[in-house]
């Protein structure tokens, strides 16, 4: 028992202790409240799988709530993209709401804050309004129309639903405590005008409630236990327990605010708002760019929901704000795909290899092993032929005893295939190498059991057969940012970090077993990383992201600076 309250995090410690003191295990009951203004990124799904896991763990039902109160910036494509992240994580909700479905409800309430005398109709600016609201160390004044009474404060905001004033002239404030320390106490605005057509209501409302009055009621409509947000909101508690106290019944179970740190990722942004840049500044193809931290962009980079969610349960719950090094998300992606990810061969920066020594006209197909991770993966036949196409990288002239791949008078194995020599090379009038002349070993084939295929030698490359090879578009994405922390400079802008570098794109050279591939898709090009098929491929002209290296790359070059 010690050692399963060891692994509890203090989230769930709790609700443990609540179901110790007055909850039962039916009064359990979470959310997730994605604002539709914008497309989830990793740091929404910590929070998801906190949400829905807690709701696994207690066999609770969680609830998919859009805090949709701001027509301005909110639209149904963003609703549907949400609905589609938290289905592709493995995750489904019990009800799906909107706080839209409370605003009549929200209203009648606001009708009862003004006849109780505990809000009012204000008419000042809202540079006016913020002037006297004062500062941290100083209390506010109260506005001059704070004693408005009962009656005209409730034809005003009446006559604010009806669409009798324009935005700006009139809000809604609850009346707490301007001299309050908690500058969010100052008499919050709960209403304003706002003429705009909503993406559920359409124009049926002409006034939209705020964020704060809304939150907490409908968790309190809902009958939400535990209101889980992050620690920017631990200043607004104070804000969500005042509403609440001026509403909740006898009988009713009251929602309990608890906050836990946001995890910010290196390498990126989660700013919705800085994200939205990004795509219109077109810096990205899109929100779902490969680039883009957010879960579709994930997704189509050829991410696995289980290396998101192990990533999610690897950072755990905290108390504080920190920064995770993308490397760890990159790692959690290696880890799966290498269990998942069939192996393939493709060659992104050819080199010709002409084995002289081999019939021409020839070919023979070779067994290769999937996925040597998995028992069950099987095998595949691919071709072998006298042209062949290698990595550039994989041959020079002339090299010291480290380097173990082709050189002239050097031994090389080809994957699944036979050891072969460099004998000679070809130049152009650069003086760049653009064939290599080898000779084979014929008994030495991978597999065949005789004493020269059980030969040792240090390298081994993949390659491709020119003659049944295809091209396909290979993108390679790499991080969107240079400088771990983009916007963490007081005296630079994020944008001044975007890496230049950050998609290359080049013609591929793959073996014939991948013309069949569809979109999402994912293998491992051996010795080049893990690659998918990109959304934009077509059965003639496939596309391939690359979504991570075999290795971390970064590590090196960030040694090095």
């Amino acid at each position: 028992m010690a050692e399963e309250e060891k692994s509890l995090n203090f989230i769930e410690h709790i609700i443990e202790d609540d179901l110790k003191a007055n909850y039962s295990k039916d009064d359990l009951r979470f959310r997730f409240p994605p604002e539709p203004n914008g497309y989830l990124h990793i740091g929404h799904a910590s929070s998801i799988c906190l949400n829905f896991g807690l709701g696994l763990r207690y066999d609770a039902p969680v609830n998919l709530r859009f805090d949709d109160t701001n027509p301005a910036k909110e639209e149904k494509e963003y609703v549907d993209a949400i609905k589609e992240d938290i289905k592709w994580l493995g995750f489904d909700w019990d009800s799906e709401r909107y706080a839209s479905d409370y605003f009549q409800e929200l209203y009648d309430w606001a009708v009862e804050l003004i006849k109780s005398g505990m809000a009012y109709v204000d008419s000042q600016t809202s540079d006016e309004i913020a002037a006297q609201k004062g500062t941290p160390t100083e209390p506010g004044e109260n506005s001059p129309y704070r004693n408005r009474s009962v009656e005209e404060n409730l034809k005003l905001f009446e006559d604010m639903k009806n669409g009798k004033y324009g935005e700006g002239e009139h809000v809604l404030r609850a009346k707490i405590d301007m001299a309050s320390p908690n500058m969010l106490m100052r008499d919050p605005v709960m209403y304003r005008v706002l003429h705009k057509a909503h993406h559920r209501t359409n124009t049926d409302w002409c006034i939209y409630p705020m964020y704060d009055w809304t939150h907490g009621e409908s968790d309190y409509i809902e009958q939400v236990s535990h209101s889980l947000c992050t620690l920017e909101f631990l200043p607004h508690r104070e804000l969500y327990d005042w509403f609440l106290d001026q509403l909740v019944s006898k009988g009713k179970l009251r929602p309990k605010q608890r906050e836990f740190a946001r995890r910010n990722l290196s390498h990126t942004v989660v700013s919705k708002r800085k994200l939205l840049q990004l795509v219109e500044g077109n810096v990205v193809s899109g929100w779902d760019d490969p680039r883009m931290p957010t879960i579709s962009g994930l997704r189509r980079r050829g991410y696995t929901p289980e290396s998101i969610r192990n990533f999610a349960d690897t950072i755990g719950i905290a108390k504080r704000d920190n920064v995770v090094d993308v490397s760890l998300l990159e790692f959690h992606v290696r880890e799966h795909l290498n269990k998942i990810a069939p192996r393939v061969m493709a060659v992104l920066n050819p080199l010709k290899i002409v084995i002289t020594n081999y019939e021409e006209g020839k070919e023979e197909w070779l067994e290769a092993e999937n996925n040597p991770e998995d028992e069950k993966a099987g095998t595949r036949k691919v071709p072998f032929s006298r042209e062949l196409y290698i990595e550039k990288e994989d041959f020079r002239e002339q090299a010291n005893r480290k380097f173990f791949r082709l050189k002239l008078g050097g031994e090389v194995r080809l994957k699944n295939g036979y050891i072969i020599k460099a004998e000679s090379c070809t130049k152009d009038e650069d003086g760049n190498v653009i064939e290599v002349q080898c000779t084979y070993d014929p008994k030495s084939k991978s597999g065949s059991g005789t004493e020269e295929s059980l030969r040792k030698v240090k390298g081994t490359l993949h390659w491709v057969s020119i003659s049944h090879a295809f091209e396909a578009e290979v993108r390679l994405y790499d991080r969107l940012f240079t400088d771990a922390t983009p916007d963490g400079h007081k005296d630079k802008d994020f944008m001044d970090f975007v890496n230049p570098d950050s998609l290359e794109k080049v013609t591929g050279y793959l073996e014939p077993s991948l013309k069949n591939a569809k979109p999402g898709d994912r293998f491992q090009f051996q010795r080049l990383g893990y690659f998918n098929v990109d959304l934009d491929s077509t059965s003639e002209n496939l596309v391939f992201n690359r979504t991570v290296t075999l290795r971390d790359t970064w590590a090196k070059i960030e040694q090095k600076s």
